[in-house]
């Protein structure tokens, strides 16, 4: 089936992140790997080539275009060549910008977003903590006003960008009084007395991506770095999820496509009991199904982009887009390293280290559980 939702100027922004991909991507995996982390100067040209700014205007160094249908085809072509690649680029550039430009004072904005679209000031944002996982309302990370100024203490984890992370955006409750109403964020940058990036952390896969811990011990923040109004964090998150959710979902998809176009051509080119094993009636009805999950998902997720693009997309509906995806991804990739047989289970394979990267999907962004807490209870229950 066609595509409809992209038009020209979207497919040059494709073909320029795929020549990105090529050109300055691919011959650095290895080291991507072996670093855990998306070396500085990748950063740079990405930023040079105008991936982080779509959503930050035009006099803060962005291109201020609006429209979402643009991040979601860098996305797309990040993911294709791996999932922790995108997530990393997709947190910059997708769920920290809109905080900043929505909430931040002028001077705020003019002081952080020319570098995060430069990819000089890499961005991350600190929700999850480690007694807390989905339960955002329940964190534990406090802010104490003394003066001018707040006193941050507390912990953060799995948080992607968090070791080279230059600003985080952190979410701590200044009212412990309030519970949901009583959580602010704050804008805490690299050199901060009593931050710490804390360690790279050893995941099962998204080895390219630098997820770390966060500590804050008597991190003294100026009321300056507030961002936004006090006690109005938890509502400004739950308000830019949908758009870290459907970001999401266009990467599961586009993943698990990439995967399985090489495994289809995998299936023609390997040869078992004298025939390509995609010509075996179970490989290929297996194939023919994985294909069709793979459109169907990328059919719903093309809508809630162009939804998004609209400002139309609901909270549930990204909900359904983001569980719905990681499934169909991670179903699919299971197969695909199946298909593949031993090989599926070695490491030079993308196949494999795709199957790795997938699992977390199911996780991030708000578990598929509360996905479908989250549908079930726009169902009246």
């Amino acid at each position: 089936m066609p595509r409809n939702i992209y038009d020209e100027d979207h497919e040059a922004m494709r073909a320029s992140a795929r020549e990105f991909v090529a050109r300055t991507l691919a011959p650095r995996a290895e080291e991507m790997i072996q670093l855990k982390s998306i070396p500085r100067d990748i950063w740079a040209e990405a930023g040079k080539q105008g991936f982080f700014g779509f959503d930050i205007p035009e006099e803060f160094g962005g291109a201020g275009v609006d429209d979402y249908r643009f991040n979601a085809i860098v996305a797309e072509e990040m993911s294709r060549f791996n999932a922790a690649t995108s997530s990393c680029f997709g947190i910059h550039s997708d769920v920290c910008p809109p905080y900043i430009v929505d909430l931040g004072t002028a001077e705020q904005q003019q002081r952080w977003l020319p570098g995060m679209a430069s990819g000089e000031l890499i961005c991350a944002i600190a929700m999850t903590e480690p007694s807390g996982g989905s339960d955002l309302a329940a964190l534990k990370t406090t802010a104490v006003r003394d003066g001018d100024s707040w006193v941050l203490n507390g912990s953060k984890t799995f948080i992607t960008n968090g070791y080279q992370a230059d600003l985080v955006i952190v979410a701590a409750r200044t009212d412990p009084s309030k519970g949901a109403k009583g959580i602010t964020l704050f804008m805490v940058e690299r050199g901060m007395e009593g931050f710490n990036n804390g360690r790279k952390l050893d995941k099962v896969g998204m080895d390219e991506s630098d997820t770390a811990e966060l500590f804050f011990d008597n991190v003294r923040v100026p009321d300056e770095n507030r961002l936004g109004e006090e006690g109005m964090g938890f509502i400004a998150m739950m308000q830019r999820l949908p758009q870290e959710r459907i970001g999401a979902a266009v990467s599961n998809v586009a993943h698990a496509k990439a995967i399985l176009e090489e495994t289809i051509q995998y299936a023609k080119d390997r040869k078992a009991f004298g025939q390509p094993i995609g010509a075996f009636q179970h490989n290929k009805f297996l194939m023919a199904e994985l294909v069709t999950k793979i459109e169907v998902a990328e059919a719903y997720v093309d809508d809630c982009v162009a939804a998004h693009a609209e400002g139309k997309l609901s909270a549930v509906d990204a909900a359904k887009a983001k569980w719905w995806s990681s499934q169909v991804q991670n179903d699919v990739l299971d197969q695909c390293v199946q298909l593949h047989g031993g090989y599926g289970f070695m490491n030079e394979y993308r196949v494999a280290r795709a199957w790795r990267d997938a699992r977390v999907t199911k996780i991030w962004a708000g578990s598929n559980e509360i996905m479908k807490e989250l549908i079930g209870r726009d169902l009246g229950f």
